[in-house]
């Protein structure tokens, strides 16, 4: 076995977030490259009224782990899952599964979070961050406790333009907010998240930030690491190229830009994006496990997983989006795919009310004329409600260290690297982002490949009207001007008389030489 695998045999792990979109990923990748693994417990809430070990079947015969199933058919009896609930003390665990976890898991993965930037402070706070000390304490109480893997973001400490792999000072003391959370009404807390999280974005990077100060102050005597991974997006490799599963980050602008629903944003087209594909992630996360485990350093090791370090991307690559989307078109798309970046608001206000808003209203009233419920407003505005959150992204700059995840990589064997690869320079962005773009189709929207031909017709049936409605347009608007203005009516006989001396020009040479 490579020491990866030989450290991760007869190991037990605990996954929390495992129906997550990390979580999937994580849970197929490790139980197929390293088969000797005891078990898995996966701590999961019941939901929209599933119980959690349906969730857990659901979860396991996705497509996803179709490679899995075939190298190892009864892979699902390893998995445990474990009715819990982040938002209650002790994780909402019986007493009975506590005792069970106490006494068998030596591997732990924490990347249950809640990512949406939007979210209210207090649940942030909860799940974010008394989330990981409830996972802390659970974790002191293990009997053989071999590594605790937290996953935060890269963009913890998104107010620096540097960020380096260490755990930086919090923006304020999380044990004062935390006990002054617990007596404010959700109004008082409303009026003052603005002021807490400070030139932060949103509270998920300020409560992010808050996690890691807490993870690092309560456990000291834990073999702890944090993985830090920037913009997750579709697999790269493994276990299926592009392989996306759901509309956070980029696969949600793509989609929308795909369908005709976005086709302008704010944003600086040289600036940095970095995206991180799932399983580049999800390779960190089980390389570090192993390092912190095995070499046992001092002080918590943070690695920021990040690819501009190595192979930047810039967001005017993005732009190329809609030129994948015609190659393969989404199914019943609202217009022709298009989309740009733009500094100007007044451009961005501009393209956005004549290629999107007034579509959206034209189509609305046709709706509502013919009996039908209007709805292409209702999503527009949550479409620029979604670009609102993203521009703090899409118009800054940073620059990070990964200098731990480098030496990562030069710790793991050959065979290693080719199993859990960490280098992304041989990674070429537009096929990756080709490869995205087709993966939302099939895997988020479940739309058939063998369907294109009659996607790539609606989509020139869409450009046809473009054409109709601009040649419409612009005829209408000459007669009027022909009408209204002396110098249409001049500019209009010149130009005709030019063009039939022309055509007579034409015709007389043409009788010269016959």
């Amino acid at each position: 076995m490579t020491p990866i695998e030989e450290f991760y045999n007869g190991q037990t792990l605990l996954i929390t977030g495992a129906t997550g979109f990390i979580g999937k990923v994580l849970l197929e990748k490790i139980l197929r490259s390293c088969p000797g693994i005891d078990g898995v417990y996966l701590l999961v809430r019941p939901k929209w009224g599933r119980p959690t070990q349906e969730r857990v079947e659901q979860l396991v015969n996705c497509k996803l782990f179709d490679k899995l199933r075939q190298s190892q058919p009864n892979f699902a009896d390893k998995i445990h899952a474990i009715n819990s609930d982040l938002q209650h003390s002790k994780l909402g665990l019986s007493d009975e599964d506590i005792a069970t976890l106490r006494e068998k898991v030596t591997v732990v993965f924490h990347v249950a979070a809640t990512i949406k930037f939007d979210e209210k402070l207090g649940l942030s706070l909860k799940l974010n961050v008394v989330a990981t000390q409830e996972m802390l304490k659970l974790c002191k109480e293990m009997n053989s406790l071999k590594v605790f893997v937290h996953v935060s973001t890269a963009y913890a400490y998104c107010d620096r333009e540097h960020i380096e792999e260490v755990v930086y000072p919090p923006p304020v003391d999380p044990y004062k907010l935390l006990g002054a959370i617990e007596w404010m009404s959700e109004d008082m807390i409303s009026t003052i998240t603005p002021q807490m999280i400070g030139n932060r974005p949103n509270t998920y990077t300020f409560t992010k930030a808050l996690a890691e100060h807490v993870l690092v102050q309560e456990g000291k005597d834990l073999p702890l690491c944090i993985v830090r991974p920037s913009i997750v997006g579709a697999a790269w490799k493994d276990p299926i190229q592009g392989w996306i599963d759901n509309f956070n980050g980029p696969s949600g602008l793509f989609i929308a830009t795909g369908k005709g629903l976005l086709r302008s944003m704010k944003g600086d087209t040289e600036a940095i994006v970095d995206i991180s594909p799932v399983d580049y992630v999800v390779n960190m996360m089980i390389a570090a496990a192993w390092h912190t485990a095995v070499k046992k350093p001092d002080s918590v090791p943070v690695f920021n997983c990040v690819t501009s370090a190595t192979n930047p991307s810039r967001w005017g690559d993005i732009e190329d989006v809609p030129v994948y989307y015609m190659k393969t078109p989404l199914e019943k798309a609202f217009r022709r795919p298009r989309a740009c970046f733009t500094q100007s608001h007044m451009a961005y206000e501009y393209w956005n009310t004549v290629g999107t808003k007034i579509p959206s209203m034209m189509i609305d009233f046709y709706l509502w004329v013919t009996g039908q419920k209007p709805r292409m407003m209702k999503i527009y505005d949550k479409m620029q409600k979604a670009v609102a959150t993203l521009e703090f992204f899409t118009t800054n700059n940073w620059e990070w260290t990964n200098n731990n995840s480098q030496l990562l990589q030069t710790l793991m064997t050959e065979e290693d690297k080719k199993t859990f690869f960490l280098d992304v320079r041989p990674l070429h962005w537009p096929t990756y982002l080709e490869n995205y773009c087709i993966g939302t189709k099939k895997f988020v929207l479940k739309e058939n490949l063998s369907d294109l031909p009659a996607a790539r017709s609606h989509i020139k049936m869409l450009r046809n009207i473009r054409w109709t409605c601009n040649t419409v347009l612009a005829v209408i608007l000459w007669r009027v001007l022909i009408a209204r203005s002396q110098l249409a009516r001049n500019l209009w006989y010149l130009v005709t008389n030019l063009v039939f001396k022309f055509l007579r020009y034409c015709r007389l040479s043409s009788a010269k030489q016959s």
